[in-house]
C-alpha cells in the first residue's frame, strides 16, 4: 500500500453547520466522493506529484482515499482562518519526502504557507543532516536547502477565509491525497 502519485488540493465551505461547511470545504477541494483516511507525513521515495485534474480522475466514489490534511474552522465573523500543507521533496528518488500541516488564525495565506513549507523542508533537512541555524530567516535557509544538492523542490498549498458575518461556520482545508497506482 504505497502510494506512488500525489496531488495537493484545497477549499473552503460556508454554512450554519460546522459538518456542513467541512463537507462544503472537501467539495471544493474536488474530494467529498472519496472515504477520507489521514495519514502522517511522508512522501514515499518515489512517489511523483501529478496535478489536481489528473489525480481526481483517477479517484473513484467510494474509494478508501489516504490523506494529509490541515483544517481550520471557525463561527466567528470576521476571523480570519488558514490551513496550509507545505511540501518538501529530497533529490534522491530512493528518500522519502515529509508534508507538514499547519492550521492558523490570523495569517494570510503567504505567512501560513511559508511556514508550512519551512516546516516540511527544516523536518526533512535535519533527517538528512543538513546543518542550519534554525534561527535564520526561511528565505535563507530555503536557499541553503536547496544548495544542499539535498532537497530539490519545497511547495505550499494554502487556503485561507474570513469568517462570514453572520456567524456562519467558515471552514477551509489544504490536503496532499495519496494514490495508488491504479492497474
Amino acid at each position: 500500500m504505497i502510494p506512488k502519485y500525489f496531488f495537493l488540493t484545497k477549499g473552503v465551505g460556508k454554512h450554519k453547520e460546522r459538518l456542513q461547511s467541512f463537507e462544503l470545504a472537501l467539495k471544493d477541494a474536488g474530494i467529498q466522493q472519496c472515504n477520507i483516511v489521514e495519514v502522517s507525513s511522508i512522501v514515499p521515495p518515489g512517489c511523483k506529484r501529478i496535478s489536481k485534474e489528473k489525480g481526481l480522475k483517477m479517484l473513484e466514489p467510494g474509494e478508501i482515499t489516504f490523506v494529509v490534511m490541515a483544517k481550520n474552522a471557525t463561527c466567528e465573523p470576521h476571523r480570519l482562518i488558514a490551513a496550509s500543507i507545505g511540501v518538501a521533496i529530497p533529490t534522491s528518488k530512493r528518500s522519502y519526502g515529509y508534508l507538514s500541516e499547519h492550521h492558523s488564525f490570523g495569517e494570510t495565506d503567504e505567512v501560513a504557507g511559508d511556514y508550512a513549507e519551512d516546516l516540511a523542508a527544516t523536518m526533512l533537512a535535519t533527517t538528512m543532516g543538513v546543518t542550519f541555524d534554525p534561527e535564520t530567516a526561511w528565505d535563507e535557509r530555503k536557499q541553503l536547502f536547496k544548495t544542499s544538492e539535498l532537497i530539490i523542490k519545497t511547495t505550499n498549498i494554502t487556503q485561507s477565509a474570513i469568517g462570514g458575518k453572520n456567524g456562519l461556520w467558515t471552514t477551509v482545508i489544504s490536503a496532499a491525497v495519496f494514490v495508488p497506482e491504479k492497474n
